[in-house]
Order: structure tokens, then C-alpha cells, then sequence
């Protein structure tokens, strides 16, 4: 059985690691705050993410079937609310149900 002062060290040190290792990503990105880098990226890189998943979500799709309705129609429904309203969380929410409700009763395999 250990020794009651090596638990307490061991449960100490595991301790300081942890908080360590939560408080370095907020000290670390502390300085890049202010960079002109940083303030480009948080910009640009939404935008960017939501074309690279649509590209890759729709790459395999088969255009001439009758099933590439329901993700096309989901897609369009996404944009059009997005344009309309602005409003990321509505967008996506509207394209989900649009899909599901399309792809599980109209264009069911």
C-alpha cells in the first residue's frame, strides 16, 4: 500500500498538470489576439469550413437520381434561409429538417 504522502503528491502533481494544460491555450493565444493574421482568419475561415464541408458532403452525389433531390433541396433551403434571415442556427436547422423529412418519406430508397 503507498505511502500517504506519495497519494497526496501524486494527486497534487496530476493536479498542477491539468491545470496547466487548461491555462497554456489561453496564455499562448493571449499575444495573437492583436495579430493582423488572426483577425483575417476568424473572418474568412467560417465561409470557408461551410464550402469545403458542402464540397465534401455533395462530392459523391448522384445528380441523375431521383435520391439527389433531398440533399439539393436541403442545400437550397439552408441558403435561402441564411440570405433571408441571417442566422446561422435557423439555416442549418431548416436544411436538417428539410432533409430528413425529404429523405425519409418523398425520395425514401
Amino acid at each position: 500500500m503507498p505511502d500517504t504522502r506519495y497519494a497526496i503528491a501524486a494527486v497534487l502533481v496530476a493536479a498542477a498538470v491539468t491545470w496547466g494544460l487548461r491555462a497554456l491555450p489561453f496564455a499562448a493565444l493571449t499575444p495573437l489576439r492583436a495579430s493582423r493574421t488572426v483577425q483575417y482568419l476568424s473572418a474568412r475561415m467560417p465561409a470557408g469550413v461551410m464550402v469545403i464541408l458542402v464540397v465534401y458532403c455533395l462530392r459523391d452525389l448522384p445528380l441523375p437520381h431521383a435520391r439527389a433531390l433531398a440533399p439539393l433541396a436541403a442545400l437550397a433551403v439552408t441558403v435561402g434561409l441564411h440570405l433571408w434571415r441571417r442566422n446561422a442556427l435557423l439555416s442549418i436547422l431548416g436544411g436538417t429538417v428539410t432533409h430528413v423529412i425529404l429523405a425519409s418519406t418523398v425520395f425514401a430508397p
